[in-house]
Order: structure tokens, then C-alpha cells, then sequence
């Protein structure tokens, strides 16, 4: 990475958005309230969105509670991201070497949330501040969600900048084939096929509502393929999607099917969690406990995961270059390709079309 920007004595703010998890088990009702509360999730009015919030996080606090005890009680999420955080600062530090840069980690559904995190901010009185979802795909319930309560939010000083997404960055992209080539390896001779299993939207969020998450993660997908030279999507990789709930039609095919398809055809699997950047109750219960049982029960051998990105040095240097290759900037732009379809959803766009 150059070393651009290198003016000096700025505060930069750069504020790291992701979905936030119960630190324990008195938390995680509320946690689910929050996230079933909001309107990117369940699209109703609040008259009826906050009872049925109610309802749904009273009906599964017992199961959620289960699946964190797994992890001993609550999410591990929040100390990885803060090690990304400190990882991603301390890079910044040296390419940015005359500037004061400060990481801010931002959840949206359990602390810190938005209301301290933006107080947080105001109170360090950056000169710049760069929004930064940890999602490298942008979808509508996610970085659009966390974007648009910040900035209905935080008033405090500062030239903001936004980096909707970054699908291909190159960092990230090389960390994912890295962590993915390394289980390949553990494989050895086994036919193994590759997936890249990315959590699952319902389809009418793409169809109408324009969503680009899909896209994105097909894009993902291919960039990781071809960096580890996997050829065409066909029998040695595939896409899949996880974490269906409710009764909506999701995008597919489903990571279960996916899993049950290599059994039939005699193959190991190397899955590869290709939307997530940290470790969570999605990639160590649901793809390492209740996905190996499916995979042991329907005879996939070897069933190897690929682990999420963390503090992978090339990732951390993603990130701290969509930092610094967005200072010169106001507005919203991707790190990277970001869409190359016209998505009504897509913010870029929709800023062109108000210009």
C-alpha cells in the first residue's frame, strides 16, 4: 500500500460496523429483540413489528440460549472484532504514520450500539471519519441497516465518507483463498469439493427490492475460485447459503443441501464461510456442530472448515487501504468492484440518481 495522505496531524475516526451478540446468557432475549425489531429484518410497521418482535425473541431465547452455551454462553464476536480493531490500527499507524487514526467498534444490536459509539466518536472530535461495515458484501439488512441508524445519529464533527462494501478487495480475497488452500492441503488426495457457504436473504429482497447481496457473494466467490485456480463452478466448487429461517422462499441452494449433494456424489467438503470476517455462532455452531452432523450423517469425508478471515495480516491490510483510499472522498463508494448490475438497493447508485 502507498503511503497516501501523509499531510499529518489529522484525527481520523474510522467506525467498524457489524451485527453485534449477547456477551451472556441474560442478554440474548434482548438481543434478539433488537434484531427482530428492526425494520431491515421484519419490513412492518412498529405497531406490529415490536409486539411480534416480542413474540419471536420470547419463542426462541431457549434454542439461542443452547447454541451459546456451545461457545460458553454468549458470542465471541464482539472480542474478535475488537482485536480487528487494534490490528487495523496499529496498520494505519504505519502507513499514516503523522495522522491520530482510531478504530470505533460499532454493533447493531448489542453494545456498544450506536447511541455510545457515536458519542464515543463526537467526543474524540476526528477531522475525518470513514464508515466501514465489516460485511464485505452489501445487502439491506446489513450495512444499510447499520448506516442509516448511524447517520440518522451521530452529530458530532467530521468529514464522513462511507465504504458501502468491497467483494473483491484484494486482501480479503487472498486471505479467504489462503484460509481455504490450507484445508485443501489437509485433505490431501481426498476428492473434496469447495463450498463457500454465505448466510441467505429471501429471494424477494433481490427480486424487488433490488438487493445486490447476491451479486456481490457470486463475485466473492469467483474472485476466491480463481485465485486458487478451481476452474468454472461445476463439481470442484459451489456457492450455497445458510441460516433459513421463517417460511419466505431464501436464496439457494441451501449449505445443507449443498452438503447432502457432495454425500450423493462421494465427496468430502472443504466449506469456506465466505460473508463472514470473524468467528460466531454461525460459523462455530451452525457450520461446525450441526452442519458436521449432517455431513457425518449423510457421508461426507473429510468435512474440513476453512476458518473466517480475523486478523489475517492481507485482510487487516484490505481494510486499512479501503481506509486510506477514501480519504480523499465525501459520499458512498465500494473498496474495489463493488455492483456491476443496476440494484435499486445499491447506495452509490442511488446517490447518482439523485444527483
Amino acid at each position: 500500500m502507498t503511503q497516501t495522505g501523509m499531510s499529518g496531524g489529522r484525527r481520523i475516526a474510522v467506525v467498524l460496523f457489524n451485527l453485534g451478540g449477547p456477551d451472556g446468557p441474560a442478554d440474548v432475549k434482548p438481543f434478539l429483540f433488537n434484531l427482530f425489531n428492526d425494520p431491515a429484518i421484519i419490513g412492518l410497521p412498529g405497531i406490529v413489528r415490536t409486539p411480534l418482535a416480542r413474540l419471536i425473541s420470547s419463542r426462541r431465547e431457549a434454542e439461542a440460549q443452547a447454541n451459546y452455551d456451545v461457545m460458553g454462553g454468549g458470542s465471541p464476536l464482539l472480542p474478535g472484532t475488537r482485536a480487528q480493531a487494534m490490528a487495523l490500527e496499529a496498520r494505519l499507524a504505519e502507513v499514516l504514520p503523522g495522522d491520530d487514526c482510531r478504530a470505533f467498534v460499532c454493533m447493531r444490536y448489542w453494545n456498544p450500539m450506536t447511541e455510545q459509539v457515536a458519542a464515543e466518536v463526537a467526543a474524540f472530535a476526528p477531522d475525518e471519519i470513514v464508515l466501514l461495515p465489516l460485511y464485505p458484501q452489501f445487502s439491506t439488512t446489513t450495512s444499510d441497516s447499520s448506516l442509516k441508524l448511524w447517520n440518522r445519529i451521530y452529530a458530532g464533527p467530521g468529514r464522513s465518507r462511507t465504504v458501502c462494501c468491497w467483494p473483491r478487495a484484494e486482501g480479503w480475497i487472498s486471505a479467504q483463498a489462503e484460509a481455504i488452500r490450507s484445508k485443501l492441503v489437509e485433505a490431501g488426495e481426498k476428492p473434496v469439493r469447495v463450498l463457500m457457504s454465505a448466510h441467505g436473504i429471501p429471494e424477494t429482497l433481490v427480486t424487488k427490492k433490488g438487493d445486490p447481496y447476491q451479486e456481490q457473494v457470486e463475485a466473492t466467490c469467483a474472485a476466491v475460485a480463481e485465485r486458487l485456480d478451481l476452474g468454472p463452478r461445476s463439481d470442484r466448487w459451489d456457492i450455497c447459503y445458510q441460516s433459513r429461517v421463517g417460511p419466505l422462499k431464501w436464496l439457494g441452494p441451501a449449505t445443507p443441501e449443498a452438503i447432502a449433494k457432495a454425500g450423493e456424489d462421494g465427496l468430502g467438503v472443504v466449506l469456506a464461510p465466505v460473508a463472514f470476517v470473524s468467528e460466531h455462532i454461525e460459523t462455530l455452531v451452525e457450520l461446525d456442530v450441526e452442519y458436521a452432523e449432517l455431513a457425518h450423517e449423510v457421508g461426507v469425508s473429510p468435512y474440513l472448515r476453512a476458518p473466517a478471515v480475523g486478523t489475517a495480516p492481507d485482510f487487516i491490510a484490505a481494510l486499512a487501504e479501503a481506509v486510506v483510499t477514501s480519504l480523499p472522498r465525501t459520499g458512498t463508494a465500494p473498496h474495489g468492484p463493488g455492483c456491476q448490475g443496476r440494484w435499486k438497493a445499491c447506495p452509490c447508485q442511488n446517490a447518482r440518481r439523485a444527483a
